[in-house]
């Protein structure tokens, strides 16, 4: 059968014009999307890939930004054949959200928090479809109750910041069907949620799509995620197309070197490395910023970084031989949720409930589960950020749980935090090189501020950053250059603990790569202790000796990573690791022929 050519992108260039240059965010690419077809584009933060979808739905802020080539075609049963570019505002306006839907990264800053979710959907019902509000009302209702939201009419009256996050993506997922769409873009819809939830969202999709027969642009940094859900994967860097063919060919024989990279920076779940690949790995880029070809495979590079099961045995034998610099003993940590009239508490969030393990120097221990698990409010705890409900944290042989005021303070210049969102947890008022010198001064570290000056610039360059860099705000850096000034930071009072809460979460793999490489060399020479806080197994078990799995505030699980990884014990840890998006040759044929069935099926 031919298919149904949806949409075009022909020859398409996205300019953004400053005073000081002109940058081609999209330069001269081509495409075509199908009919029930899912095109995954793929790229590192700045290859133009969520340009190019904001370029479709003509949603690029002028000034500066402007489409200044090319055409997008749409072929519409309704409308005919459309050039995006060129239609007028009103005619764009009919076009998107009922013809072309989008969702977009962060359904948090998407959604208005002053109206309900159910008001939002409803929103966009009237505005795409002539309903009374009764009828939309109750489209709503039936869009949450598609999109698998618990409590439809609840969730109608619910507030965006009442939702988890899978719960506000589904909101979106919702509204973005609300016009029953030909094409739906999803940029990075996945982006920093757990691996079970992502698997949910990305099974809802797919559903969708094969109930609406829609065509689907899907944007993303994780060749993991596209090899689940796409049938054709884009390639984009610097603003252009280096490679384009099947998710078959792509992951088995991929061509560019820049393509070899992506997918060796994921860190894989068959084999232990000493460190992650990275884009530099494959290729080199001379002073044209042309990228050289290599001959190497993602296989012949990884193969050379195995460490082997003996080597690791070796090493822990050695590292559990020692005193442990955590000890931590039935913690429990509860919230007042409700209280009577006297005042008194009636029930209680039990966010930890009974944590007991012990950390020994120089191990990573990662933490493991779902969003609500309980991982950051018990690495909050140890910080005693939050204060435990019961029982007691034993620091290097010190029961820390009855300090206070400037014992506590002491104390904390030996464990300290790295953030999880990098940006929230930097002042945007102070440039970065204040930012880490802030903490040597609250600790009178060093003699005067020129001293701490020159260890701030030596801190940078540890984390391969600039020295003309500690003139600058957190806003002219990107997500990873920001994640290093919070290792830096951590770094400034020389801790010997260090409490990473989701450090890599939403960066891209191949930034993510290079931060996971640096935190275990900073390790390897300072000699530090970490836990690592994670909802992404593959991740965790990269970094980590041990792994703790927990779900619902208790310990689902306690063992070495690899182990647990590969014979996991409990029901709640099988789940989470069948959810991880694996990228495996197998499963990707497996999936290409479940599609072909149902194809056949619906024929």
């Amino acid at each position: 059968m031919a298919k149904e050519t949806l949409l075009e992108i022909k020859n398409l260039v996205t300019e953004f014009r400053t005073e000081e240059e002109t940058i081609l965010a999209v330069n001269d690419i081509s495409l075509t999307l199908f009919r029930g077809e899912t095109i995954g584009i793929v790229g590192e933060s700045g290859s133009g890939k969520s340009v190019t979808a904001l370029s479709v739905m003509r949603l690029i802020p002028k000034p500066p930004g402007k489409i200044t080539k090319g055409e997008i075609i749409y072929h519409s049963k309704k409308f005919g054949r459309q050039d995006v570019v060129r239609l007028s505002k009103k005619a764009m306006r009919g076009l998107r959200g009922s013809e072309i839907a989008m969702i977009f990264q962060e359904p948090m800053t998407s959604l208005n928090p002053v109206y309900t979710c159910g008001e939002q959907v409803m929103e966009a019902v009237l505005l795409h479809q002539k309903v009374s509000k009764q009828e939309a009302k109750l489209r709503t209702v039936y869009l949450f109750k598609e999109v698998q939201l618990p409590r439809p009419k609840d969730i109608f009256l619910s507030y965006p910041h009442q939702l988890s996050g899978g719960q506000k993506q589904r909101v979106m997922i919702a509204m973005a069907m609300a016009g029953r769409p030909s094409v739906l873009i999803a940029d990075e819809p996945t982006t920093a949620l757990d691996v079970t939830v992502q698997a949910t969202i990305l099974d809802l999709m797919l559903k969708l799509q094969r109930e609406n027969d829609m065509g689907i642009f899907f944007v993303t940094h994780d060749l993991g995620v596209i090899a689940e859900l796409a049938d054709k994967v884009v390639v984009m860097y610097q603003g252009k197309i280096v490679e384009q063919g099947t998710v078959l060919d792509i992951f088995s024989t991929p061509k560019h070197p820049y393509t070899k990279g992506l997918l060796a920076c994921r860190p894989p779940l068959d084999k232990r490395l000493r460190w992650l690949p990275t884009v530099a790995d494959f290729m080199e880029i001379n002073s044209k910023g042309e990228l050289s070809e290599s001959n190497q495979s993602v296989k012949e590079v990884t193969d050379k970084l195995i460490v082997s099961k003996e080597e690791r045995i070796a090493a822990h034998k050695l590292l559990y031989a020692q005193q442990p610099i955590l000890q931590l003993k039935n913690i429990k940590t509860y919230f007042p949720i409700k209280k009577v009239m006297i005042g008194k508490t009636k029930e209680f969030v039990h966010a930890v409930d009974g944590v007991s393990f012990d950390v020994y120097p120089g191990e990573t221990l990662g933490l493991v589960g779902e969003s609500g698990c309980g991982k950051s409010t018990l690495g909050r705890t140890i910080l005693r950020l939050i204060e435990p409900s019961e029982g007691d944290i034993i620091f290097k042989g010190q029961n820390i749980t009855a300090l206070v005021g400037k014992e506590m303070r002491e104390l904390r210049k030996d464990i300290q935090l790295i953030f999880q969102d990098p940006y929230s947890s930097l002042n945007p008022r102070m440039t970065i090189g204040n930012a880490i010198m802030e903490p040597m001064q609250v600790h009178d570290i060093l003699e005067n501020d020129n001293a701490r000056k020159e260890k701030v610039i030596e801190l940078l360059k540890r984390v391969n950053m600039d020295e003309s860099h500690f003139y600058r705000y957190p806003h002219e850096f990107s997500g990873g250059q920001r994640q290093r000034v919070c290792i830096a930071r951590a770094l400034a009072l020389n801790p010997k603990f260090i409490i990473c809460d989701e450090p890599v979460s939403a960066l891209d793999v191949s930034v993510q790569a290079q931060v996971l490489n640096l935190l275990n060399e900073l390790k390897r020479e300072f000699n530090f202790t970490y836990i690592f806080i994670s909802h992404d197994l593959s991740v965790v078990k990269f970094m980590c000796d041990r792994m703790v799995v927990m779900n619902q505030g208790k310990i689902e699980e306690i063992g070495d990573a690899d182990d647990i990884y590969n014979n996991p014990q409990t029901e709640y840890t099988k789940k989470l690791i069948s959810a991880i998006p694996k990228g495996r040759l197998e499963d990707i044929k497996a999936s290409i022929e479940k599609k072909k069935n149902q194809l056949k099926q619906s024929i």
